[in-house]
């Protein structure tokens, strides 16, 4: 976790020649997106063509507050943004943008991304997030637990972003998710690795998921249910949907599942729960080892 990972990237990128970087997510409605645009146009440059965007509105009112910006407008602004973002990496020229949340004349950035354009994702929780982004044509990133709830299974997500992005006259993009991660070959490190994820549910995700529905904008009220089943949630009846625990063999199978389901791609969370980091890279290595080479395309980020 880093606050700014477009200026950490920049310290980084040089010291690489490979490796894709793709930082989840920026909160897009918290800064203003003329500002984005150059940053991550920049960080193109530096990188010889080698990062992702990806950006959402984000669910946690706290963070809005000391931006001043209006959580109850969260997506609405977020949908503008996400325009005037898209103009400036692909217009060429100069142009204009007046909205309700902007009002831009003659803008052109320079230097332009060497990526044409920056391949783009959306995170969503929710179906108002997930047709946006089909609408306008960009990538999609998915919270298993939160698909499952809203479309019934990650799959039917998919079905529905991919069947969406047709209907919108846009060639379906690429799809992703997410999932808390721990490789665990006895019993002691598996209950361990539960621990850790209960831990951090119950410190961190419950803290910052809206849990008022007065002050929640009313597309967010479905993470009243979410909340619901984390305060009540045990730790070994964790679900798949959410987190991958067990051996690695069972983390194969798991994943197997998830790219039958329709995924091209999918994050794992390994530094959860106040893990030493010794173990972090320590499961980092074994998944590598253990779990990728089961998968024809783990290689794509490095090459």
């Amino acid at each position: 976790v880093n606050s700014r990972p477009d200026i950490l990237l920049a310290s980084i990128i040089p010291e690489t020649e490979n490796i894709r970087f793709a930082p989840a997510v920026n909160v897009l409605p918290l800064h203003h997106p003329i500002h984005v645009a150059e940053a991550w146009a920049t960080l193109d440059l530096l990188s010889g063509g080698r990062v992702d965007f990806a950006t959402g509105r984000g669910y946690d009112q706290a963070e809005y507050e000391p931006f001043g910006a209006d959580f109850m407008k969260s997506a609405e602004m977020f949908e503008e943004g996400m325009d005037v973002l898209w103009k400036a990496w692909t217009e060429d020229g100069f142009w204009s943008h007046h909205g309700e949340y902007y009002h831009i004349d003659d803008m052109s950035i320079t230097p332009k991304p060497i990526q044409n354009p920056i391949p783009f994702y959306v995170a969503s929780f929710s179906e108002t997030s997930s047709k946006m982004a089909a609408k306008k044509g960009h990538n999609i990133i998915y919270a298993p637990f939160a698909a499952s709830m809203v479309y019934g299974s990650l799959a039917a997500a998919v079905d529905s972003y991919r069947e969406n992005c047709v209907q919108a006259g846009n060639e379906p993009g690429r799809a992703m998710c997410s999932y808390f991660i721990h490789i665990a070959d006895t019993p002691e490190e598996d209950d361990f690795g539960r621990q850790a994820m209960m831990d951090y549910f119950k410190y961190c995700v419950l803290r910052a998921f809206p849990d008022d529905p007065e002050t929640m904008p009313p597309t967010m009220h479905y993470f009243l249910k979410i909340n619901e089943i984390l305060r009540n949630m045990e730790k070994d009846k964790l679900s798949k949907n959410s987190v991958l625990i067990g051996n690695a063999a069972a983390i194969t199978e798991q994943l197997k599942e998830v790219e039958e389901a329709g995924i091209d791609e999918c994050i794992l969370y390994f530094n959860v729960g106040h893990k030493p980091h010794s173990l972090v890279k320590e499961q980092m290595h074994k998944f590598m080892e253990e779990v990728a080479p089961n998968f024809e395309s783990y290689q794509i980020a490095a090459e």
